[in-house]
């Protein structure tokens, strides 16, 4: 939901950033992993007992995802680096309720399982549609600067990343902000099912056989 906006308030930013590390050599791949790395560092910390240490890799992580996709946009856009780059991404956003499921089993760990099943299902339905879309000829008007269609919902990058700097910022209430988060990313799931019903239903009919 906050997405576009976030994107638009950083993007200049990120553009200078971005214009700087191309300068100086660095290629979208190698940003992608740096990031993380880090930022998978910071889940790491996290697990450790350390959250306050572990947002502050997590924010430096972001950012380097952010600078990744300005990076190749200046460049030469790959579709390797965008399947990386996705990649690495859910790698991230699950690696966070992991963390505190090692930090605190007893507490946390009921909280970190319902909240990973609910970001398969926006993954899923994220990823399912960004596919189709593809196939049936769809473009985002929305955020033409991805390489996919991206469909958008309540819960995205943004939320996300606030509900995680919430639970390292208040680690004894990750439960409570867990069991939220797996519900707003329900009402999440059911709009992108209902939005992408009704994208593909109106769409030129293609062979969708997998």
């Amino acid at each position: 939901m906050l997405d576009r906006l976030m994107l638009a308030v950083l993007a200049p930013t990120v553009q200078r950033l971005a214009s700087a590390l191309v300068q100086r050599g660095a290629t979208a791949d190698a940003v992608t992993l740096a990031g993380a790395a880090v930022g998978l560092s910071g889940s790491a910390l996290v697990a450790l007992g350390h959250p306050l240490a572990g947002l502050v890799l997590m924010a430096l992580g972001r950012l380097a995802d952010g600078l990744d996709g300005a990076i190749a946009r200046l460049t030469t856009p790959t579709a390797r680096g965008a399947f990386l780059d996705i990649t690495l991404d859910f790698l991230f956003y699950a690696s966070v309720p992991l963390a505190f499921a090692v930090l605190d089993p007893g507490r946390n760990a009921l909280a970190a399982a319902v909240l990973l099943a609910a970001f398969i299902g926006t993954g899923s339905s994220f990823l399912a549609f960004a596919i189709l879309a593809e196939r049936q000829g769809l473009d985002s008007a929305a955020y033409p600067q991805k390489g996919f269609y991206y469909l958008g919902g309540l819960t995205e990058g943004t939320e996300t990343l606030l509900c995680f700097a919430a639970m390292c910022l208040w680690p004894a209430a990750f439960a409570p902000l867990a069991f939220g988060f797996a519900a707003l990313c329900g009402l999440t799931l059911l709009t992108r099912l209902s939005a992408g019903w009704t994208l593909l239903q109106a769409a030129p009919d293609k062979d969708t056989t997998p």
